[in-house]
């Protein structure tokens, strides 16, 4: 008896010495450890900055108490998120194909099966005349499906075929941190050269099929900085290392196959060197000396390359220019520069040109017949819409295909034929229980306080009512010159047949309205990008769409240092925000030049160890701007893996606002502690499962319960 007492003694110690898991229903509170950084001469405190130690028990059994305390506040969501998760998946024809796309002698598309996470990647051979042959074997290039088995993530990077069309090299990622590793696949015996290399960012083939060069990213800041030639069988051959840290590096080829291309470019300086394809050991050459300031992309037809430049342009030209001899003063111009009109893309084929501009947002096509000279311009039906070149890589192609939609029209192809300008529908998608009659959309002006027109598209549901009483989602992004399109969404549908409005603000940061748009929204410009999001909402209440307690407000990655910012400015204008992935912790990140891609970001934010930069950088940084006071409710998500806003941002973002908050608003954080990168999930059923959680989250909050 004395033996099992004191066993049963030992066991009750024993347990008493073990940490006791948090209790869900209780907000965690991250311990706080006093850390200083000292920067220009001040110091800086930092009291979560421990969040940082990625391998810790203690940092991931803080996001594990997170995701608890998250689960336990949304549970009651549980039946409105799967009645949205089974509506997202109820509009999607599970089984598809997208339409098939020509390269050579074959046609390549991918193909979905229901009940299948995945695409699966496959060609058929071409008939004799050239068309699609839907009664052509199918062959399985890769099958996502079979490839994941056992893995909790995986994606796939660049993906080329080689000139002979029976190599197909590709790059993996199975973590979610954007490592991708290099493989090559010999088509006519299924055999795969597995690991030729690792952290692989692009690749081609040389025209030899023989032959692959590709790039590769430095190990911690995860630029790309090193071009390898790699005969398969041998050994890989550094070629090149880009030793200035505010470039990146990647390598392409001509769509005529003639030249290979590398390209370095920082955010404000572009340089281009080729290598004939058809001399895989020979050395690159410079197209043109590195000039700071001048951004350029190259095409080439015979002979001649086709330039598509900002030199002396800001929203940029075209020009051509002989390969023997292409100095500027030989340019001679093809697309003049205007300055309402941005120059977004040129194409070059055999026989014609397509250049696609951007006008007040609206993207168009002209066409150049280089036989005739003539330019003719293909017209859309709709007045505010999204079009975009759908893949073409074809060299001798007569037909160009476009994807179009708008806020209301499922995502359609069109192949046009460059002859006539005529039109054939090669697919619509098709979104089941959708009557596109049902819903509008408009894009409207708000006024900005310096005076300036912000655009904003809308999409609503008909007989939405507009004095106040909708709730709306305004999405904004604002950062690298993307500008977000107003194109189709079929998850948004859940939205408007709740009477929710869905509206983009198309703010500065952006290139909407040309790349002066652009640029009064970076460096010491950059607040205009916050105080257009609060402006376009102001705007959109007083025009009667919405009220402050039915706003809601969202944005990921650069669009989350949106979120955290315009939380700080006016924190009263909003019912909920879900900041995605956010960069909040802008100054941490910014002085550290060895976190991934922080040098080559200097040209968009700012230099922090300049001091003018760093103080005007640190008077928005979302997390060094948190105050006592009241926030709107917030769910903040992100992902342990992610590579391109590490999770610690998220997370000590949080445990700051958690402990000065003055309200009794929501603060969630939601992290996938799984394999998942900067988009989250990689299969299609988890990620309609997380957006239904977000949507549920946020609906709830702006008073829709159903």
């Amino acid at each position: 008896m004395t033996i099992v007492l004191l066993l049963l003694s030992l066991l009750f110690v024993a347990s008493c010495s073990l940490p006791m898991a948090p209790d869900p229903s209780v907000p965690p509170v991250a311990r706080r450890v006093h850390h200083e950084n000292h920067w220009h001469g001040e110091v800086y405190v930092d009291d979560y900055y421990w969040l940082r130690n990625k391998e810790t028990p203690e940092v991931r059994a803080y996001l594990e108490a997170e995701n608890a305390y998250t689960g336990h506040r949304t549970a009651h969501l549980k039946p409105m998120q799967d009645r949205i998760y089974e509506e997202l998946v109820a509009r999607v024809q599970q089984t598809d194909q997208d339409v098939p796309m020509r390269l050579r002698g074959y046609y390549y598309y991918t193909r979905t099966e229901e009940g299948l996470q995945y695409p699966v990647r496959c060609r058929r051979r071409a008939a004799a005349d050239g068309a699609f042959d839907p009664a052509a074997a199918e062959e399985v290039l890769l099958d996502r499906n079979e490839m994941a088995a056992g893995l909790d993530f995986l994606s796939f990077g660049d993906i080329a075929v080689s000139d002979g069309d029976d190599r197909y090299a590709y790059t993996t990622d199975v973590t979610g941190f954007r490592q991708y590793t290099l493989h090559v696949r010999d088509l006519d015996t299924g055999k795969v050269h597995e690991d030729l290399a690792e952290r692989v960012t692009g690749v081609v083939w040389a025209a030899d099929g023989e032959t692959l060069f590709y790039v590769t990213e430095d190990a911690t800041t995860k630029r790309s900085d090193k071009l390898w030639r790699l005969r398969l069988g041998g050994a890989p051959e550094l070629l090149y290392e880009e030793v200035d840290e505010l470039y990146a590096i990647n390598v392409t080829r001509t769509r005529d196959g003639r030249y290979v291309l590398l390209s370095a470019t920082s955010t404000d300086t572009y340089e281009w060197s080729f290598l004939d394809a058809g001399d895989p050991a020979g050395d690159f050459a410079a197209l043109l000396p590195r000039e700071k300031g001048h951004r350029y992309s190259p095409t080439h037809r015979d002979g001649v390359w086709y330039l598509r430049t900002d030199k002396d342009a800001l929203n940029f030209r075209v020009v051509r220019a002989a390969v023997a001899d292409p100095r500027p003063e030989k340019w001679e111009e093809v697309v003049p520069h205007r300055d309402d009109v941005f120059v977004a893309r040129f194409e070059v084929f055999a026989g014609h040109a397509v250049v696609q501009e951007k006008q007040r947002g609206m993207a168009r096509f002209r066409v150049h017949d280089f036989e005739s000279g003539q330019w003719r311009q293909i017209d859309f039906p709709e007045a505010v819409y999204a079009a975009g070149s759908g893949g073409n890589p074809e060299w001798t192609s007569t037909r160009y295909r476009i994807d179009y939609e708008s806020m209301v029209t499922p995502p359609c192809v069109f192949d046009y034929d460059l002859d006539t300008l005529e039109r054939e529908l090669k697919k619509q998608r098709e979104v089941r229980g959708y009557d596109p009659a049902q819903y509008e959309t408009v894009r409207v002006e708000a006024k900005a306080r310096d005076g300036a027109l912000i655009p904003v598209s809308l999409v609503y549901k008909v007989g939405t009512p507009r004095d106040g009483s909708a709730p709306l989602w305004l999405y904004g992004y604002g950062s690298y010159g993307s500008s977000i399109s107003p194109s189709f969404n079929s998850d948004r549908i859940s939205l408007l047949d709740r009477g929710v409005v869905f509206a983009i603000a198309h703010i500065r940061g952006s290139r909407t309205l040309g790349e002066s748009w652009r640029r009064d929204g970076m460096l010491m410009k950059k607040k205009n990008t916050f105080y257009d999001f609060v402006d376009a909402a102001d705007g959109l209440i007083e025009a009667g769409w919405t009220s402050e307690a039915r706003l809601m407000a969202e944005g990921g990655s650069a669009g989350g240092l949106l979120m955290g910012a315009v939380a700080n400015l006016r924190p009263d204008l909003f019912c909920a925000i879900h900041s995605a992935v956010p960069f909040v912790d802008v100054m941490n990140t910014m002085m550290d030049a060895s976190m991934p891609l922080t040098v080559g970001e200097y040209l968009e934010w700012g230099n922090p160890n300049e001091k003018e930069a760093f103080d005007y950088m640190m008077s928005y940084s979302p997390y060094d701007n948190l105050e006592a006071k009241a926030y709107p409710a917030t769910l903040v998500t992100t992902s342990f893996n992610d590579s391109q806003v590490m999770y610690w941002e998220p997370a000590k973002y949080v445990a700051k606002l958690r402990a000065l908050k003055t309200d009794d608003n929501e603060l969630l954080l939601k992290t996938k502690l799984e394999a998942a990168g900067h988009g989250g999930a990689s299969g299609r059923y988890d990620r309609w499962r997380d957006r239904a959680f977000e949507m549920a989250w946020m609906l709830k909050q702006a008073g829709v319960t159903e």
